[in-house]
């Protein structure tokens, strides 16, 4: 038997004991509730159901509780057992008391059946459970005498692996020192021939980096005096454009106040000069009637003059660039 077992005898016997129970709970309401009905007074007959059903809590108690201690393997002492019996026979006794008040032996024997049958299964569940609990008890020290025992024989394993894998190691560890001895005499031997050879190599390798590092400081020091010539000649040419950019606006302003400053025109002037106006007036930003007083052309005419100076050629505005 496995704890699956147990657990399944435990559930088979706590459904039968509870299905007995709610039966014989039932079974007695039904059955002692007209006897407590005729027994009393007439406006209390609604409280005929509270006797059984008192009783019948005190069974449900009973066996509740028994079940847990069975199952902590506890004992409850006298009074448990004293309720128990005593909640049994109430039971028994209210049960057959009409019959056996009407001399009803069949009655008697036909309503004892219920009682009886709870009583005994209180008991018997009771036996049941505490033999499951020492069953319980029993398997889980089986159990843990066999995990000891396996425990007990994997540690002896163990310490018989570890001794042989100590032991090789010890030995594997004095191949190895050997081993490592002769290497290192023979890297000896090797390090001191490499050392001679690298001195060698480091001297002409330093000869060789100081005659590179000369080659490269000569380079640098000629890349300098070019990039600063470079640098000189470029800050010329900007100071140059710059110049003869100012020189060329300041002509330009030159010209346009000239031919600003002549004032409104008496007469309309040609096309050309009318147009070199125009162009004077919006670079100014001066309004279109103003141009047109100084050209002596018309609003209209001055203003698609401005409309055309301000359209984009290859994307830059014509005037005011």
């Amino acid at each position: 038997m496995n704890a699956v077992h147990i657990r399944s005898a435990e559930r088979a016997l706590s459904a039968g004991t509870w299905l007995i129970v709610a039966g014989a709970m039932l079974y007695s309401i039904l059955t002692v509730t007209p006897l407590a009905s005729a027994h009393t007074p007439d406006k209390w007959d609604w409280t005929a159901p509270i006797l059984p059903l008192v009783v019948d809590a005190a069974v449900v108690i009973v066996v509740r509780l028994d079940a847990v201690l069975a199952r902590l393997g506890g004992n409850g002492g006298r009074w448990p057992i004293a309720l128990r019996w005593m909640t049994g026979c109430m039971t028994l006794a209210l049960n057959v008391a009409d019959s056996a008040l009407k001399n009803d032996l069949v009655g008697v024997a036909v309503h004892s059946v219920a009682p009886l049958l709870l009583i005994v299964t209180a008991e018997t569940g009771l036996a049941y459970r505490r033999a499951i609990t020492a069953a319980v008890v029993a398997l889980e020290a089986k159990q843990q005498a066999e995990r000891e025992a396996r425990e007990h024989a994997a540690n002896q394993r163990r310490d018989e692996a570890t001794r042989r894998a100590r032991e090789e190691r010890e030995h594997t560890a004095a191949l190895a020192r050997e081993q490592r001895e002769h290497e290192a005499r023979m890297a000896r031997e090797q390090t001191e021939r490499e050392a001679a050879a690298r001195r060698e190599e480091r001297q002409q390798q330093e000869a060789r980096e100081r005659t590179e590092r000369e080659q490269r400081e000569r380079s640098e020091r000629e890349r300098e005096q070019r990039e600063r010539d470079r640098e000189r000649r470029e800050r010329q040419d900007s100071n140059r454009a710059a110049t003869e950019q100012r020189e060329r606006a300041e002509r330009e302003r030159r010209e346009r106040s000239a031919l600003l400053s002549a004032g409104p025109a008496t007469e309309k002037l040609s096309e050309d000069d009318a147009r070199a106006i125009v162009a004077a007036a919006l670079a100014e930003s001066l309004p279109v009637r103003t141009a047109a007083e100084l050209c002596g052309w018309s609003v209209g005419w001055v203003s698609s003059r401005y409309a055309e100076l301000r359209e984009p050629v290859n994307g830059v505005p014509v005037v005011g660039r």
